[in-house]
């Protein structure tokens, strides 16, 4: 990829894919297991429902539902325990 198309690319996108694949690395690792995804997600879930800064919701809900899609993406692909609830 040359420069000029690199630096057309929106930096919130590259910082995207560099988190995706580095959860995704360290799920297929077993650094991260199910649970600790699971658990992320719904400290990202929780984040949204309280977060003062209303101005930034759309790119919040954008996090929460990118953040489903991820733990149901490496729950398929690598399976493991859920999170026990208490």
């Amino acid at each position: 990829m040359d420069l000029v198309k690199a630096e057309a690319v929106d930096s919130n996108e590259k910082s995207l894919v560099i988190l995706q694949s580095l959860i995704c690395l360290l799920r297929e690792k077993n650094i991260l297991t199910r649970a600790d995804i699971e658990e992320l997600k719904e400290k990202v879930a929780e984040r949204a429902a309280h977060d003062p800064f209303a101005c930034r919701s759309d790119g919040v809900a954008a996090a929460v539902c990118e953040m489903q899609g991820l733990g149901d993406y490496l729950g398929r692909r690598y399976g493991g325990r859920h999170r026990r609830v208490s």
